[in-house]
């Protein structure tokens, strides 16, 4: 997918926003008056040239240079000459849909609201926050962002360079682009779902033509129930031949993950209704009632009966869809 020319080059730079805990202080903030040192005046100053000309051809710069606060983390002139180099965009020449994608990978590195050091990262440990990035509906994008190794965002941005501070924010300079992401990238990026990652690939490894991982990640809308680690040990603990994805049989594990899939639409909580019977991807449909239990907004039963399980975490917003962790893995009805 095309995201940018050489000029563009800039851009990314600073689509870098991430929010995370605190506000800004009323010493940083100059409230509704003309800010002294905006976020833009430091991405210049530290030399991030091609965000200042994406910003300006996205109309952005004056946003950025509002009250705040912002957190920005902006990708270095490399990082965005590679990103450069991986498309075929012209900034100068932007279609208005072009011009539409850049600005929104741009949003997708902001957070509005929230001025984040790196020891409010490093404080937090790990999370989801809201970038000003959308989907075609006007859901905010998240962003998940885990301090065990660096600061690193969406599983594939570290920052290199933090605490540049202006008066309306924090500026973060990244090593590498942060791309709009695809619910595939929180379930590589966030290690509470490193089973299902690997349940994925093993799924796809056993296919003549791989469906899990490149139908996720493409146009969607998709809704993921996606359950934690946890959820995966009890599965495996069911029965004494599972010791990993791989011991279960290709034909029912395809069929278990295709269970956790709704395909054509982006059903966040706001959306769920008590009794609801969507049709999951494997064919199968789960029921959805409300609320869960221990004060979770909502319980499944899965297609084979199993009732009760509950939705633990809500609307981790991507490009493609959303995804939403539950407590146990959803198992189909296998005797159809």
């Amino acid at each position: 997918m095309k995201i940018i020319s050489k000029t563009f080059k800039l851009l990314t730079v600073f689509l870098l926003v991430l929010g995370v805990t605190g506000c800004s202080d009323d010493d940083d903030n100059n409230g509704p008056g003309v800010q002294t040192t905006t976020v833009v005046d430091v991405a210049l100053a530290n030399g991030l040239t091609s965000l200042a000309a994406a910003l300006e051809a996205t109309d952005l710069v004056t946003t950025l240079q509002g009250t705040g606060p912002f957190t920005v983390f902006a990708p270095t002139n490399d990082a965005f000459t590679n990103l450069l180099n991986a498309t075929g965009l012209d900034l100068d020449n932007l279609s208005a849909a072009e011009e539409a994608l850049v600005r929104n990978i741009l949003l997708n590195h902001v957070i509005a609201g929230e001025n984040i050091s790196s020891t409010d990262l490093v404080n937090a440990g790990a999370g989801y926050r809201l970038t000003q990035a959308s989907n075609t509906d006007g859901d905010n994008l998240n962003i998940y962002f885990n301090t065990s190794n660096g600061v690193v965002l969406n599983g594939m941005s570290t920052v290199t360079d933090p605490d540049n501070e202006a008066t309306n924010g924090t500026v973060h300079i990244v090593n590498t682009v942060i791309t709009l992401p695809t619910v595939v990238t929180f379930a590589t990026a966030d290690p509470t779902f490193n089973s299902l990652e690997a349940s994925l690939a093993e799924a796809d490894g056993s296919a003549a033509n791989p469906m899990y991982i490149p139908t996720l990640s493409g146009d969607g809308p998709f809704t993921v129930f996606a359950p934690t680690n946890d959820a995966f040990v009890a599965l495996l603990n069911s029965n004494p031949a599972w010791n990993s994805p791989a011991d279960i049989d290709d034909s029912l594990l395809n069929s278990v993950l295709a269970h956790h899939v709704i395909a054509g639409a982006n059903v966040r909580a706001g959306d769920l209704t008590d009794g609801a019977m969507p049709t999951t991807l494997e064919g199968d449909m789960i029921t959805i009632n409300l609320p869960g239990n221990d004060g979770n907004p909502a319980k499944i039963t899965d297609g084979a009966g199993n009732a009760e399980i509950d939705i633990v975490v809500v609307d981790v917003q991507a490009i493609n869809g959303v995804v939403h962790a539950i407590e146990s893995v959803l198992i189909p009805d296998t005797m159809n």
